[in-house]
């Protein structure tokens, strides 16, 4: 499991550097299939390659596994609900790891999410397990837990 990350890391490290836009490299990446079906069921795939710039906070295929499948099934079928909880993982602007600062931040959804600092970056409850990854468009942080707005 740990390999497989480490592998979609690099991937994405890798792919990256050719310029993708910031779904592009997700989608490239192998480990984002359930959050690029998510994109597309909410109708977000051409905001998310729109010109940004945009800081996605993106949860893993493992971190959707997370949730209980009729929940996420459930989930996929809301485009309303589906679209506020994706939209719940962007903040505008291109936000690098070194310029994370704790506290409270806005979301495209409009909540807050909380960020600390405080022995690696988390967001809300997650865990970046791997930061800054570049897109043409924005920048990519790795998460293992789904968010769901309050």
């Amino acid at each position: 499991m740990k390999k497989l990350l480490i592998a979609s890391v690099l991937s994405l490290s890798a792919l990256a550097a050719q310029a993708k836009d910031i779904v592009e490299t997700a989608v490239a990446a192998g480990s984002f299939k359930t959050l690029a079906t998510a994109l597309q069921a909410a109708g977000l795939v051409d905001t998310l390659k729109g010109k940004g710039p945009f800081t996605v906070f993106a949860p893993t295929d493992e971190a959707f596994a997370k949730i209980p499948k009729a929940d996420l099934d459930a989930l996929l079928k809301d485009k309303a609900k589906l679209t506020a909880v994706l939209t719940y993982h962007v903040v505008p602007g291109k936000v690098m790891a070194k310029d994370v600062k704790a506290g409270n931040v806005k979301t495209v959804q409009g909540g807050d999410i909380m960020l600390a600092t405080a022995g690696g970056v988390t967001v809300n409850n997650a865990k970046v397990v791997s930061a800054d990854v570049g897109a043409s468009n924005g920048v990519i942080h790795v998460i293992d837990t789904v968010l769901m707005p309050k």
